[in-house]
């Protein structure tokens, strides 16, 4: 029989599957343990994309594999018109973790924000103000890829050829308080929507002096605030959710990403007041918070605590800053190195498409943020060796990149 090779792999992809990924270069991943993964012809990587911030405990953690394994041979999926175990203790674990009372689970992030969105304009509904529905969103932000999330998407590249967008939604600058009070001024927003952390846009954190105004310009005008931390919560930046660096908490929150450690499962999570808009029928999913996918979360959550993800994740992020600054920093290409925790962005004076696949090349898995960062979101359980291999990989490869 003949041994599978990447370029293989490659060549049947293209014949078969619809083209919206790159594959540049053409790798096969099929296993992984800890930070480590390994292509279909046995080379290592060391992985500092973690599927992209998702598998915060590392691939295959045993936990998360026995608890998989374990609901898998009792009971994978049933309606949520029955109680469901694991849902309900994955649903305890998440709210325990921020302000929130209760979680709607969902299979992805783009569907948590949908039902974020669809909450706000409900709550604005129930309680008099249904003119109340235009939903602000900040510029260069990423919500997902369905319509309403992509419409919030502040970002006109992941609009082109799929107008128009869904009316309602405006946008306003990220990190501008000034522009989002001009719109919450309207008097017609039922919510606003920002991530604390911008991930695609460029893993641009907010300002607490922006975050505080949001807040207190959002209670004058009756509006909602929504958290989108999709990839920048559960431990990712150094706290279990990455608001709680600044102390201003929303109405509502995303999750996903992360939640399920690889598994496929997204929520929202707000108070039980707002939440009690949500009455029976007007808000559901098939396979959103199954036994299946609640269990990998429930597995998830347990290990965030219990193996101190957020704390490893801040004292190891701010390790990996420094190494980065020291080593990259008398690099030409290199404008600068931010981020909060392990979601780490590297400026650079270039486009940072052609710098991924060559990390990649020489075993480091990264991805980009925006047009000139390289975004470094590696497993949460990372070594400082770890973090010594990778940017003498980042330092070769970007030794030879010439700057613009």
């Amino acid at each position: 029989m003949k041994t599978m090779t990447n370029a293989d792999l490659a060549q049947r992809a293209k014949e078969i599957l619809v083209p919206t990924y790159s594959h540049t270069p053409p790798i096969a991943l099929v296993r992984g343990k800890g930070a480590r993964v390994w292509d279909v012809e046995g080379r290592q990587y060391l992985d500092f994309l973690a599927g992209i911030a998702v598998c915060g405990a590392g691939h295959c953690h045993p936990a998360i594999v026995e608890a998989i394994q374990r609901q898998a041979a009792e009971l994978m999926h049933v309606s949520n018109i029955f109680l469901i175990p694991p849902q309900i203790e994955a649903a305890e674990r998440l709210v325990a973790l921020s302000f929130a009372e209760q979680a709607f689970f969902s299979n992805s992030g783009a569907e948590a924000v949908e039902g974020s969105l669809k909450l706000a304009r409900r709550w604005q509904w129930a309680n008099g103000h249904p003119d109340r529905t235009a939903i602000i969103a900040a510029q260069d932000s990423f919500h997902g890829r369905t319509y309403g999330a992509v419409t919030a998407t502040g970002t006109p590249k992941y609009h082109e050829g799929f107008g128009p967008m869904l009316p309602g939604v405006r946008h306003a600058k990220f990190n501008d308080l000034a522009s989002f009070e001009a719109e919450l001024e309207k008097g017609d927003v039922a919510a606003v929507i920002v991530e604390p952390v911008q991930g695609e846009g460029g893993i641009i954190p907010a300002t607490q002096k922006f975050l505080e105004g949001l807040r207190a310009a959002c209670d004058r005008a009756g509006a909602l605030l929504i958290y989108d931390e999709i990839q920048c919560g559960l431990g990712r930046t150094g706290k279990n959710c990455a608001y709680q660096h600044f102390g201003v908490a929303p109405d509502i929150m995303t999750h996903a990403k992360a939640l399920g450690n690889g598994f496929p499962v997204g929520a929202f999570v707000t108070t039980k007041a707002i939440a009690s808009v949500l009455t029976p029928g007007s808000h559901a999913t098939t396979y959103g918070g199954n036994p299946l996918a609640t269990a990998a979360a429930a597995a998830f959550l347990k290990l965030l605590v219990e193996e101190n993800l957020a704390e490893r994740a801040a004292k190891t992020g701010e390790f990996l800053m420094g190494l980065l600054r020291d080593e990259l920093g008398d690099l030409p290409v290199v404008r600068g190195v931010r981020g909060l925790g392990l979601m780490i962005g590297i400026d650079t004076t270039t486009e940072s498409a052609p710098i991924v696949p060559r990390c990649a090349e020489r075993g480091l898995l990264l991805a980009r943020a925006g047009k000139t960062v390289v975004r470094l979101v590696p497993p949460l359980i990372i070594t400082e060796d770890d973090c010594r291999e990778a940017v003498g990989i980042l330092r070769n490869v970007l030794s030879e990149v010439k700057g613009d």
